[in-house]
């Protein structure tokens, strides 16, 4: 068994612009260099082998101000958010809504959230082959969170989508998931 705990990447520039930024690599904002360092001191005293993250620079960036010198971390482009293709770094009021309606048709020019999925899935079976009985951490996004909901916790898209924290604004230090 591998022991996932997921963390989202600190609040960006372009959030406080209510801007989805999908594949756009933004930076994050002085709150989200904020948050990642209080991150860091509400994990105090918590233990992992490896720490993952995505490649995007908002996702580096929070893992480097929360984890850096402590843990091992490692950048893996599966663990991006998901491609909105011609939407990358759009408005959130045009592109939320159509998050729900791209499960398998794929944004123009992007990714679909199953795509999202199959990367995760790939992404799991590395875990698996390479960290079976550890611990990891996870820095990332929405969608491949969602996309853990979906593989490790067996619920659907549309229950992932719908009871995903961010509707509600419950945030917390870290998501718990176990890949068996």
């Amino acid at each position: 068994m591998v022991k996932i705990t997921y963390f989202v990447h600190g609040t960006t520039k372009d959030n406080e612009k209510e801007i989805s930024s999908g594949w756009f690599d933004a930076e994050l904002s002085e709150l989200g260099k904020q948050q990642s360092i209080e991150l860091k001191k509400l994990l105090d005293g918590k233990r992992f082998d490896i720490v993952f993250c995505s490649d995007l620079t908002r996702a580096v960036d929070s893992a480097h101000i929360t984890f850096d010198g402590i843990f091992p971390i490692v950048e893996d482009a599966r663990l991006r958010e998901c491609n909105y293709g011609i939407y990358n770094a759009q408005a959130s009021s045009i592109v939320e809504p159509m998050q729900e309606q791209s499960i398998t048709t794929p944004f123009p020019e992007g990714e679909s959230y199953e795509d999202v999925k199959k990367r995760m899935g790939d992404f799991l079976k590395y875990l698996k082959q390479n960290y079976d009985g550890k611990h990891v951490a996870i820095v990332a996004h929405k969608a491949p969170q969602l996309a853990l909901d979906v593989l490790l916790k067996n619920k659907t898209w549309e229950e992932a989508f719908t009871e995903d924290w961010r509707k509600r604004k419950a945030w917390q230090p870290g998501w718990e998931y176990e890949l068996n």
